[in-house]
């Protein structure tokens, strides 16, 4: 009996444990491993592709593979150009300009924000549609297909603008033509002449053309002739832009061949009424203060030395403001002339009240040599005639002496002393010689400040009526 109770135990557990073994395949571990067994022979099976049901996968990525599936991107070769070893593909070109946001003198070039729009036909990714609808697509899909390789001629500085993506749109049309827009701030050289500034014009313009492919392979054309280019209102602190217009050339390299080129051709007219206001108008105050000279008295040496030292540092520092911002150029501006004109009327200015101050001083002094003078009277004090000293001098007349043959004044005779003099109520009109007539002025130096007063005037107003209707 003892042995046949654990026999009869031992028949039970053999009985019992597979039905053990089935229950713990249903457990939900084991399921767990099932499903990913079954989803790893899915993957397998269809390719790569993840059953929906058992992976949910990104829409996005999803919506891109599909428009390159639809497109057949991985059907062909991007790198070369569509109808590769045929006739040149032609590619239309239309800009639209948004602002013109600088011009340079001193760098000779302006900065210029466009829309750049390509058009062409490319049957590689042309896809069926039944309600004939084109395509978006952003610069993602761009850079994935082929497309022209248009550069800026004599630019010095460009990007494509970038916030809050990059400003690039791509349209594709069932027929596989294509539309390809992108926003571009290009800085670019403008070769200015300046012999008017600032009476000038200035005509610039902004060049396209294909880095890589000659006329043999890519044909640039505008797309809409002189319809291919519009501008916004455009409004400049310093110039008016005149005209906009589009034009059509080739180019040759001589390594390379010849491309197509195209021009936008602008023309700026620069607003005169800033210089005018900054540069002419203080230019012709201080000529016209150096004038104030001529009406103080040829003896106050310190108010007419300052007044024309004043206006000639003043002139001094005009000229060298408007030189400081503009180029260096090797030729003569126009403003340059006026500048350097009216600095020489300034200057002369000075010269003429040396001129007077020196006669002045020639004239007192021949006076006093030809006068007797007292033994006690001081030499010295005939210089203050001339203004070079100030001390209190007595101006009261010399005292009378007596008339003796050392001391009686002899003028010789001349030629004027023998003629009679003119009745009261005539006047003696005489030609005289050159020679005659600066002798005449400079025993007269006061003269010269009375014919000053009208011949610096009427020069200057000259000189003005000649410059404005040459330059304006």
């Amino acid at each position: 009996m003892k042995l046949v109770i654990p026999a009869v135990r031992l028949m039970c557990l053999a009985w019992l444990w597979p039905v053990t073994l089935l229950k713990g395949t249903n457990t939900p571990n084991h399921r767990r491993n099932k499903d990913v067994y079954l989803g790893e022979n899915t993957r397998h099976k269809h390719g790569g592709r993840i059953d929906f049901k058992m992976k949910k996968s990104d829409s996005t990525k999803s919506l891109l593979i599909k428009s390159e599936q639809l497109l057949r991107i991985e059907d062909h070769d991007f790198a070369m150009r569509p109808g590769f070893g045929g006739s040149a593909i032609p590619v239309g070109i239309d800009v639209q300009v948004e602002s013109i946001d600088s011009i340079s003198e001193v760098n000779m070039d302006f900065t210029m924000t466009l829309y750049l729009r390509h058009y062409w036909q490319d049957d590689r990714l042309a896809f069926p549609s039944s309600s004939n609808k084109s395509r978006t697509f952003d610069a993602r899909l761009v850079k994935k297909i082929w497309v022209p390789d248009v550069f800026f001629v004599h630019s010095k500085r460009s990007f494509i603008h970038d916030t809050t993506m990059e400003n690039i749109m791509l349209r594709v049309y069932p027929d596989g033509n294509i539309l390809y827009s992108v926003r571009i701030t290009v800085t670019a050289l403008c070769s200015m002449d300046f012999s008017r500034f600032p009476l000038d014009t200035q005509n610039c313009s902004l060049e396209l053309e294909s880095y890589a492919y000659n006329e043999n392979d890519l044909m640039l054309y505008w797309k809409n002739g002189n319809d291919s280019l519009r501008t916004d209102e455009i409004a400049l602190s310093q110039f008016f832009v005149e005209e906009f217009h589009p034009s059509y050339g080739l180019a040759f390299y001589s390594s390379t061949g010849w491309y197509n080129r195209l021009y936008i051709n602008f023309i700026l007219r620069r607003h005169i009424f800033f210089f005018m206001l900054q540069t002419y108008f203080p230019t012709m105050l201080m000529v016209m203060l150096s004038w104030v000279s001529f009406w103080i008295d040829r003896r106050a040496v310190p108010a007419r030395v300052s007044l024309g030292i004043t206006t000639v540092l003043t002139m001094s520092t005009i000229i060298t403001g408007v030189s400081a911002s503009m180029p260096q150029v090797s030729y003569v501006k126009a403003v340059d002339i006026y500048l350097w004109a009216s600095f020489l009327f300034v200057f002369l200015s000075v010269i003429e009240y040396a001129a007077v101050n020196y006669f002045t001083t020639v004239e007192e002094m021949k006076k006093l040599k030809n006068a007797k003078l007292p033994v006690s009277y001081d030499a010295t004090q005939a210089m203050a005639y001339d203004g070079c000293f100030h001390d209190v001098i007595d101006v009261s007349p010399f005292p009378d002496l007596p008339a003796t043959p050392s001391t009686t004044l002899t003028i010789p005779p001349t030629a004027s002393s023998a003629e009679a003099p003119p009745t009261e109520g005539t006047r003696l009109w005489k030609k005289r010689s050159v020679p005659s007539n600066i002798s005449f002025i400079m025993s007269n130096s006061y003269m010269i400040d009375s014919y000053s007063r009208i011949l610096f005037p009427a020069a200057y107003l000259l000189f003005n009526i000649i410059y404005w209707c040459i330059y304006s």
